[in-house]
């Protein structure tokens, strides 16, 4: 498979769907939301339906900064598992955290049901395997704590996944009912749509420069000089939040995707299912409505935009 294009997946696919104007005079709202991505627009979303005066601003056009590349699985786990969650903060908040992010996606599918949305939301099962023998053993433990915690969880051993899915060199893992798959993007996009029908305000190419703090508001100045006075602000911004806060709070990790070129028959073992395993870095795949697969995952270290895209070919034979 050539790699073709370096631009993100979803933007080729579905390209510009909506463009809305700069901001071009002073505004006054409830809540600002900062940052026009699938987290941008389901706030968006909640803000409007509870009544909120809410206006959105993003220095790009929407959905083109990470919106535009992910992988768009929806999936229950988090980055920490189950059981070492609980050795952290003790059974009750760890379940709870795995358990609100299960009920996101029954969420995800109820609101996508009701905006009669055509982004492809899907219910697939998730299978997390050992890429190494030295993972079965907490793999293992990881399997009773989900177990223990309610959720249909399966365990399957190494011949069962090569049997069902295809996959050699596993070790064993386990096969979760709770997962599903949709297009972030044009999900987003259908949130913007019709909340500007129920009053949203949106402005893109429009970038904060300044924030001030005042007694019951904010007032934010933006790139052209209009000011935007907030009850409240939102940051939905991702990885650029780090901008704005001066401690290091995070490490920031460059992650990758690639996507095939269509051939539904060759990977019709995984289409009704999302695959990662225990690699550090790990890796995940999901195939798309339209028969392709895409596997992301690979994470570096993030120094530069520059040095990051520099091994794009690198990542391109690796998967």
């Amino acid at each position: 498979m050539d790699l073709k294009s370096n631009e993100p997946f979803w933007l080729l696919k579905n390209g510009l769907i909506a463009s809305y104007p700069s901001l071009k005079s002073d505004e006054e709202c409830d809540v600002l939301i900062i940052g026009g991505g699938i987290t941008g627009s389901l706030i968006a979303h909640q803000m409007v339906t509870e009544g909120y005066k809410t206006i959105l601003i993003d220095k790009r056009e929407l959905c083109n900064g990470s919106t535009s590349a992910t992988t768009s699985m929806l999936q229950y786990e988090i980055d920490v598992p189950l059981f070492e969650l609980i050795e952290k903060i003790g059974e009750k908040g760890a379940v709870r955290s795995y358990k609100a992010c299960s009920d996101a996606i029954d969420k995800i599918e109820k609101l996508s049901g009701e905006i009669k949305s055509n982004s492809g939301f899907k219910r697939k099962k998730s299978l997390y395997f050992a890429a190494k023998k030295k993972d079965v053993s907490w793999l293992k433990k990881e399997f009773k704590a989900r177990k223990n915690a309610g959720f249909e969880v399966k365990w399957l051993e190494a011949d069962e996944i090569s049997t069902q899915f295809g996959f050699e060199n596993t070790y064993g893992g386990i096969l979760s009912k709770q997962g599903a798959s949709i297009d972030a993007f044009k999900f987003a996009h259908e949130l913007f749509k019709l909340n500007i029908k129920e009053g949203l305000k949106i402005f893109d190419k429009t970038e904060m420069v300044k924030m001030e703090y005042f007694k019951g508001f904010s007032l934010v100045t933006v790139d052209s000089g209009y000011q935007i006075k907030a009850k409240k602000i939102i940051y939905c911004i991702g990885y650029e939040s780090k901008n704005l806060i001066k401690e290091n709070f995070v490490d920031l990790k460059s992650t990758y995707a690639i996507v095939s070129e269509i051939d539904g028959k060759k990977f019709r073992n995984i289409t009704n299912t999302l695959v990662w395993n225990t690699d550090k870095p790990y890796i995940y795949m999901r195939t798309t409505d339209d028969g392709r697969v895409l596997i992301g995952g690979g994470d570096e270290d993030f120094y530069d935009a520059k040095k990051r895209d520099a091994i794009l070919d690198k990542k391109r034979k690796k998967f």
